[in-house]
């Protein structure tokens, strides 16, 4: 009976070695598992945690960008003049503002003769001012001055007498100043073809606000610096007539001007009775007489004409 039992107990011995080997494989299988989900587990942080780390990165290069921007923005607003009290800048003249300076009826100049003007040129002892074998004007002014604002009208009429203007402008004077906004011409960029005289026109600055001056237009050669600062004083407008004669200022009262638009000044022009045609149509005339006086009172038809030789007399002897 022994000997029959112990292979009994052998057998039940191995079944029992036998179960506990499948129970030690089971618990290695869910350790497998369980690592492989751990790992997995592992992974998906990990790659959730690069993403994020992606977006970061993403995020700040975003930033950076848009404060390099801020900064480039802030340094273009910074270097900008502001505009807030600057007046439009010159555009071109209207053919309409144009032709009707530049064609004022002689009948409605001879009416007028020296009109309402009330600072004639001063005469000049120095030597003749010349270019090309001619006389020369100098004109220099600017185009935030409401003075020359004011005598670049008479100007623009009295030298389409003696020849052609092209290129003027349009332009209003400062806002800021005495007289402000007077709507005007300008010489920036114009041209003048004549058979009597040249013509130097310069807008040293024009109406747009940098600082504490203006933004600078065309420049002076050297010798016509100097005629400007010793002759003109450095004062806006300054016109040299030939070497002969000299206009300093406006050489009218510019609040006619107030309020009026360029084609409404130029459509006066036409009326000798208008306060703006007395005004500039009296000066241009003066002028006129002035440039007669250094091209030897050519042409003939404007010099001779009863509305200069009226205005003539309003010149002192030139020297």
């Amino acid at each position: 009976m022994t000997a029959k039992q112990t292979p009994s107990a052998t057998s039940a011995r191995r079944s029992s070695a036998g179960g506990g080997n499948r129970t030690g494989k089971n618990a290695t299988a869910a350790q497998r598992r369980a690592a492989q989900k751990q790992a997995a587990a592992q992974r998906a942080l990990a790659a959730e945690r690069g993403q994020r780390r992606q977006w970061l990165l993403v995020g700040g290069a975003v930033l950076a960008v848009i404060a390099v921007v801020g900064v480039l923005v802030g340094i273009k607003l910074a270097a900008t003049p502001a505009n807030h009290s600057s007046a439009a800048q010159a555009g071109s003249a209207s053919q309409q503002v144009t032709s009707a300076v530049s064609g004022v009826p002689p009948k409605v100049l001879d009416s007028v003769g020296a009109g309402s003007i009330v600072t004639p040129p001063t005469a000049l002892t120095g030597a003749p001012l010349s270019a090309q074998g001619k006389p020369r004007v100098l004109y220099v002014g600017a185009e935030y001055c409401p003075y020359c604002a004011a005598e670049r009208w008479a100007l623009a009429a009295a030298l389409s007498r003696f020849g052609t203007l092209s290129g003027l402008g349009e332009v209003s004077s400062s806002p800021t100043d005495v007289y402000p906004n007077t709507a005007t011409l300008s010489f920036h960029g114009a041209g003048y073809t004549s058979t009597y005289l040249t013509l130097t026109a310069k807008e040293i600055e024009g109406t747009q606000r940098v600082g504490n001056s203006y933004a600078p237009l065309d420049k002076l050669d050297p010798a016509d610096a100097t005629l400007f600062e010793n002759i003109g004083k450095g004062s806006f407008p300054f016109v040299d007539i030939g070497g002969k004669y000299a206009i300093s200022g406006a050489s009218y009262d510019p609040s006619v001007l107030q309020g009026k638009t360029q084609e409404q000044i130029a459509a006066a022009l036409s009326d000798p009775n208008s306060p703006i045609g007395k005004a500039i149509d009296g000066t241009a005339n003066v002028i006129t007489a002035a440039v007669c006086r250094v091209t030897g009172n050519q042409p003939g038809n404007v010099c001779t004409s009863a509305g200069v030789t009226a205005a003539a007399k309003a010149l002192p002897a030139s020297g």
